[in-house]
């Protein structure tokens, strides 16, 4: 199964005149509050060995800190300003690092007084951020707010997914089982290109390796298969089937993800036809469905920016939900703002409506996706720039059909179809319930790709 594993560095900053008192208590308000957020996926390292209180004020301590944090091999940098900060202290040591980069302070209640000196969080804030581009990091910002705010957590939480989907782009291997079916010019990639811009590498295993995986799990008849074939007919339909087919299918997932698991990936894009299907004797659809459950999603007809795409989605879950790769298929009849969002059967089962019977036909999956938010996006490339096309919506009721299918809809679907049609995009579209823009929206940023969303300008349609 897929576990994210964030290692986040938090170096509070304070102004070394400023009261030390006062930047203790902030931080004794927002250390208890990051902790709580995604706790199971997060390691946060901090600084409380290092200096008074656990707060940076001071260039001295730069060293000391980076050396903490290289040895933590941190995933990013989180630096919360107590007070006005120190700019010098959180330049020096987020240039030292090639990590996402997140600022954050919290909101001064009062403005000064002859009495009193304030904070001046915010205003430290827009200094720092200029020195920061200054060395030429790359970092993100929460609005300047209150620390026990709905706004802060989502905007912490935003952040680590962001670190997620980054830190799993960087080094991702693709199991690249086949080539792509002849009439899908497509799905082609320059796949150098993406060792060289993303180190994303593919990895080429025969669809003859399936074929053979599959015989010889069929042949020994382990427990395993077993227990997986119970499972599987015991969630879905199978009555249709010979149930050999079936125990080929499962055969098949499990072989898929041994080889998947045996070349280190963790994405795959498989040549669902011809040669798989033919080499199997049935569609493997469902493989694609399962192992998407199972952590490993894998695209359809060897779609390398597909797998990508889902890989994407996968980490700006957190592994929270399973991902699908559909096809933009044709309008509702009846809602000028929906989109049939459909495959031939490779959904996974976990995103099946409670009310949908699941049944296999012909060896493809057939049910209806839950009604809920949904994200959408495809990552994908054109005369060796690369886009991220991203936006929300959400489900809607519409006419029964084959396959899995959902239907989605939008604010404004001619505005979709503009950019979608003009844009360097395909027929194969992400999804993934929840809303999450604004984290692809800085991921685009942190790759510095070119980010595509329905608003955006460009060509319209006449």
């Amino acid at each position: 199964m897929y576990k994210p594993s964030i290692t986040l560095g938090v170096m509070p900053v304070k102004r070394g005149f400023l009261p030390m008192e006062e930047a203790r208590r902030q931080k004794e308000r927002f250390m208890p509050v990051i902790r709580g957020i995604q706790s199971s996926v997060v390691k946060i390292v901090d600084i409380d060995d290092l200096t008074l209180h656990g707060i940076a004020d001071r260039t001295e301590l730069i060293p000391a800190i980076v050396e903490k944090f290289r040895e933590s091999r941190i995933d990013a940098l989180f630096i919360p300003f107590c007070d006005f900060g120190e700019e010098s202290v959180a330049a020096g040591v987020a240039s030292a690092f090639s990590v996402p980069v997140l600022v954050w302070g919290a909101r001064d209640r009062v403005p000064n007084t002859d009495v009193i000196r304030g904070r001046d969080t915010q205003c430290g804030m827009f200094a720092a951020t200029k020195v920061l581009r200054r060395h030429g990091v790359t970092y993100s910002y929460i609005f300047n707010c209150e620390t026990e705010s709905a706004e802060f957590a989502q905007g912490y939480e935003n952040f680590l997914r962001v670190v997620n989907v980054l830190k799993d782009l960087k080094g991702l291997r693709i199991a690249k089982m086949g080539e792509r079916p002849g009439p899908f010019m497509s799905v082609m990639t320059n796949e150098a290109q993406l060792i060289k811009r993303f180190g994303i590498t593919t990895v080429p295993i025969s669809p003859l390796m399936i074929a053979r995986g599959t015989e010889a799990l069929l042949e020994e008849r382990p427990q395993a298969l077993l227990d997986y074939y119970a499972d599987l007919t015991r969630r879905i339909d199978c009555s249709g089937m010979e149930e050999e087919k079936v125990m080929t299918i499962a055969a098949a997932k499990m072989t898929i993800q041994d080889l998947m698991e045996k070349n280190g990936c963790t994405v795959g894009a498989i040549e669902c036809w011809p040669s798989c299907s033919a080499a199997l004797g049935v569609p493997v659809c469902t493989c694609a469905g399962e192992l998407c459950d199972a952590g490993l999603p894998v695209s359809c007809e060897t779609d390398i920016n597909g797998a990508i795409t889902m890989a994407i989605l996968r980490a700006c879950s957190l592994g929270e939900e399973a991902e699908f790769l559909a096809d933009l298929t044709i309008r509702h009849p009846e809602n000028d703002n929906a989109e049939l969002l459909w495959h031939c059967g490779p959904f996974p089962y976990s995103l099946k409506a409670p009310d949908s019977a699941a049944r296999l036909v012909g060896g493809q999956e057939r049910w209806e996706l839950k009604q809920g938010d949904i994200t959408v996006c495809r990552f994908d490339d054109i005369d060796g720039e690369y886009y991220l096309f991203a936006g929300e919506g959400h489900s809607t009721t519409g006419p029964e059909t084959t396959g899995t299918y959902v239907w989605f809809e939008v604010d404004d679907w001619k505005k979709w179809e503009e950019r979608l049609m003009f844009g360097p995009y395909i027929h194969h579209l992400g999804g993934m319930y929840g809303r999450y823009f604004p984290v692809l929206r800085e991921v685009a940023r942190y790759l510095d790709i070119h980010l595509d969303h329905p608003d955006a300008e460009g060509p319209h349609c006449l």
